[in-house]
């Protein structure tokens, strides 16, 4: 199993930034491919962004630009800098990593930007 706990979300004017963290547990997370989704309320949860165990990142068209995932192995820990934040930003944050088939998921984390 893979436990994955986020933080960092809060209340933030818009074109503020935050940095988003997932940390997960396990010896084995170095070696995950793992991302970032969310879900504005009443919508459903889209992605938002990825990185794979070797480093390679992928976003979706509406943050490119603007967010950057990283990762630190050695903290099991992986982040999302978001700066230039909107108010469709708005939503609960969750990261997401699949294991021998399952996907796993964090509870979340709330971001609300204010216009």
């Amino acid at each position: 199993q893979v436990q994955l706990v986020e933080s960092g979300g809060g209340l933030v004017q818009a074109g503020g930034s935050l940095r988003l963290s997932c940390t997960g547990s396990g010896s084995r997370f170095r070696f995950l491919g793992l991302a970032w989704y969310r879900q504005a309320p009443g919508k459903q949860r889209d992605f938002v962004a990825a990185i794979a165990s070797g480093g390679s990142t992928h976003y979706s068209d509406s943050v490119k630009d603007r967010f950057t995932v990283s990762r630190d192995d050695d903290k099991n820990t992986m982040y999302l800098q978001m700066n230039g934040l909107k108010p469709e930003d708005t939503a609960v944050y969750y990261c997401n990593t699949n294991r021998g088939g399952w996907d796993y998921w964090g509870k979340g984390t709330l971001v609300t930007v204010s216009s």
